[in-house]
């Protein structure tokens, strides 16, 4: 097995977490995994993981070799690409990231057509509420919402969202539709645990900013299931706006407070640069700028 080899499989087994769930990853007997690791233990002379009879932790100097493997590796696969002319043509695995809801809604819709166009490319895609570090976890392109750190990335803003409040017209008859945000902290509330929009809701109001706690009835622990409860009529709830921008389009839902709301969130796609960027990347960038740029929900603020 040679260097690159054994750096591929002790970079599976560190990030899976165990030599079993890596020889899976890799089509590889796990004794084979196990031998793989030894002998670069051996070779380099230092140990990179402890073994437990029912863990694999990485040590200081594992982890530090596991981020020089990451950067060998990749830079290996932009060579092969680029002698095999994936700089011209777009071809292998791209890796991209999106918020949860927003990747389903806007992102895997893109995914497909892009696909339909570009038969060889593979795509792997990650939907999570959190920030993903690009460089560790090998990603290519990443949809973000919210002002962005100064990263040395490039990103292209495609769009922005509001952090909007929302009921069904059905509660607005029954409870009255408020006029100011003080009213939300006795009103009938739906909150989501994994928003950060949970404990203290904020607003401006004229020059000065406004901060309310909101006591919710009813939490739940996904934005969606928020806003299921909201459209049957159940209380105010606070979502950014391209969660509910179909909802609002057909009437299910309704905005309040308009005048109260914060200056609206950038949406960016964020990829790595460099000397040669692969042809799958600058087309999706591009490909998903396009797409995203022309969506009303993203851009008009007339639509919610």
């Amino acid at each position: 097995m040679d260097r690159f080899q054994e750096m591929q499989v002790f970079l599976a087994v560190a990030e899976e977490q165990g030599f079993a769930a890596a020889a899976r990853r890799l089509s590889m007997s796990p004794p084979s995994v196990t031998r793989a690791v030894a002998a670069l233990e051996e070779r380099i002379g230092t140990l990179l993981l402890t073994r437990t009879t029912r863990s694999v932790h990485i040590t200081e100097a594992g982890q530090r070799y596991v981020e020089d493997c990451r950067r060998i590796l990749a830079e290996l696969e932009e060579a092969e690409e680029s002698a095999a002319g994936s700089h011209a043509t777009p071809r292998g695995q791209l890796n991209i990231t999106a918020p949860v809801l927003f990747g389903e809604l806007f992102v895997t819709p893109l995914l497909v057509e892009y696909l339909n166009q570009q038969p060889a490319v593979q795509i792997k895609a990650l939907l999570v509420d959190r920030v993903v570090s690009m460089m560790d976890e090998g990603i290519d392109v990443a949809i973000r919402i919210g002002n962005l750190p100064d990263s040395g990335l490039h990103a292209l803003k495609v769009g922005e969202v509001r952090r909007v409040i929302c009921a069904a017209p059905s509660f607005l008859a029954t409870h009255g539709r408020p006029t100011h945000p003080e009213q939300l902290r006795e009103a009938q509330v739906v909150a989501s645990a994994s928003s950060q929009l949970l404990s203290e809701w904020h607003f401006v109001d004229g020059d000065n900013a406004l901060s309310v706690r909101p006591q919710p009835r009813l939490v739940v622990t996904a934005n969606q299931a928020a806003i299921n409860a909201a459209c049957l009529g159940w209380g105010l709830t606070r979502v950014l706006s391209y969660q509910v921008a179909d909802k609002v389009r057909k009437g299910e839902l309704e905005i309040v407070l308009q005048d109260f709301e914060q200056p609206p969130l950038p949406i960016h796609v964020v990829y790595q640069g460099g000397r040669k960027i692969a042809a799958k990347v600058r087309t999706f960038v591009d490909f998903c700028a396009q797409r995203l740029a022309q969506d009303p929900a993203l851009n008009s603020p007339q639509q919610a």
